[in-house]
């Protein structure tokens, strides 16, 4: 009787289900018909032709980092060789005009754009922000930035779409709904094997709390929970027809997670090796004051900590008496009120060690400052462990400054490489072994310096925004046929 009763119910249930399947179906079908209509009823150009539009996501256009030098050099890229295309920018950045973006972006990165460009402001963008999910972060963000981009596909349905900033939840929704040819530009994995492995082995890390590491339990379901957002992850970016990584390190991971090997390729960032390398190389003058540089934005997987506190062991080291003096300069871009207060630790942390006279904080600087530190300094400094790829660093070695990079990620892999079997610079790992590299690059004679920086500086044209351009418009191709 049991049995019979669960049928009767289950039959029911099941025809439900159907019906409302078929239903839903039916509704995403209608609403991509309603977006194709749209699209056909857009006003053609002077030419009579309607023009293509080729719609970017990058919610936070205007943070200076960068991601933002890949997109303003990838729309860039697409004005010189298509005359109709339209480039769109979907932007969070509702506190600055369209005019004061593209201005921001010329003074911060020398990009001069050759035609306007068009800014769909979303007002959704805190959906993406990781304050509003202090639990399951990476599964929230993905699902806000999928109402984040319905919002976008409303406002404006493209005829190309491509994710610049790594929301790749996006993808199936521009593509199955808004019958877009979709491509993205992967900067970093939004999860990744090291990522699962930082979990499993219990590490604590800034994105593995010291509660979960300390707990069997919650690591086991946090790496379950990190197995079937990687599963997903793999899911929607395997729905692109173009991917775009920015690294070796990048290509390895995605290939194992996205499993979308035919059409994925490494396009190296632009890096804008061409403005430093009108920087004059030449043997150091005697000076009673050296200075070690470090280019990132203050974000907490960059690390200023661990720079503060190498730099001040190099000083505790350092012989009473000697000369010349130390400068640390930790020159950086604030996108919000987090990484304002972000700084504001780290100034605690200067005076907390005792080396607050020694430290320089330069934020949002503009350019033309940015390559006078980088010309002055002896050493480039950067301490993210995995960094994706690393624009700083290339930028510190086109300077002219002797890079010191972390020994993992794109500058192990990619830029710290020796060139023509030549040192490009050196790597460390942890707060010794940077107090004690450093100690060694300044021991080095000016010549012996001079000769890594020449190496260095000759090995980054292959990162140079002519080497981009021709990889950018070889990989995103196929999406114009």
């Amino acid at each position: 009787a049991c049995f019979r009763l669960l049928c009767s119910l289950l039959l029911p249930a099941l025809f439900l289900s159907g019906i409302l399947c078929i239903c839903l179906l039916v509704l995403l079908w209608g609403v991509r018909l309603w977006i194709q209509r749209k699209k056909q009823l857009r006003s053609a150009g002077r030419d009579g032709k309607r023009p293509l539009v080729v719609a970017f996501f990058h919610p936070y256009c205007n943070a200076g980092g960068g991601g933002e030098r890949v997109l303003w050099c990838a729309i860039r890229t697409l004005q010189k060789k298509y005359r109709n295309v339209t480039c769109v920018v979907y932007t969070g950045d509702r506190d600055a005009t369209g005019e004061e973006i593209v201005e921001g972006a010329f003074r911060r990165f020398n990009i001069k754009l050759i035609h306007p460009v068009k800014f769909v402001f979303l007002e959704k963008r805190f959906l993406v922000e990781a304050s509003l999910y202090p639990h399951f972060t990476l599964l929230g963000q993905s699902l806000g930035s999928v109402f984040l981009g319905w919002e976008a596909l409303l406002k404006c349905a493209p005829d190309i779409y491509i994710d610049s900033m790594g929301y790749a939840f996006t993808i199936p929704l521009f593509k199955y709904l808004g019958g877009c040819r979709v491509g993205c530009y992967v900067h970093y994995p939004t999860i990744s094997t090291d990522m699962l492995s930082v979990v499993r082995n219990q590490d604590t890390r800034f994105n593995n709390a010291a509660f979960i590491t300390s707990s069997p339990l919650f690591s086991k379901f946090k790496l379950v929970y990190y197995y079937f957002f990687a599963f997903m992850y793999g899911l929607v970016g395997s729905c692109s027809d173009v991917v775009m990584v920015n690294s070796s390190w990048t290509l390895n991971h995605i290939l194992s997670l996205w499993r979308a090997g035919a059409c994925t390729t490494v396009v190296y960032p632009p890096c804008d090796v061409q403005a430093f390398l009108d920087i004059p190389l030449e043997v150091e003058k005697s000076t009673s004051e050296y200075s070690i540089v470090s280019v990132s934005q203050f974000r907490p997987e960059k690390d200023h900590p661990l720079q503060i506190r190498a730099f001040a062991k190099l000083l505790k080291e350092k012989r009473v008496g000697q000369q010349p003096s130390l400068k640390l300069i930790l020159i950086g871009g604030c996108r919000n009120q987090q990484d304002e207060e972000r700084v504001n630790n780290l100034k605690r942390l200067c005076e907390e060690l005792g080396v607050s006279d020694d430290v320089v904080f330069r934020i949002n600087i503009p350019f033309e400052e940015l390559k006078r530190h980088l010309a002055e300094a002896t050493i480039g400094l950067h301490t993210m462990w995995n960094e994706h790829f690393g624009i700083g660093v290339v930028e510190c070695m086109a300077a002219g400054t002797v890079i010191l990079a972390h020994n993992s990620g794109g500058p192990k892999l990619d830029i710290v490489v020796p060139h023509e079997g030549c040192v490009t610079g050196f790597l460390a790992e942890d707060e010794d072994s940077y107090a004690e590299t450093m100690a060694y690059i300044f021991s080095l004679s000016p010549e012996k310096r001079l000769g890594i920086r020449e190496n260095a500086r000759r090995s980054v044209h292959r990162f140079s925004d002519q080497h981009f351009e021709d990889t950018f418009l070889l990989s995103v191709e196929p999406l114009f046929k």
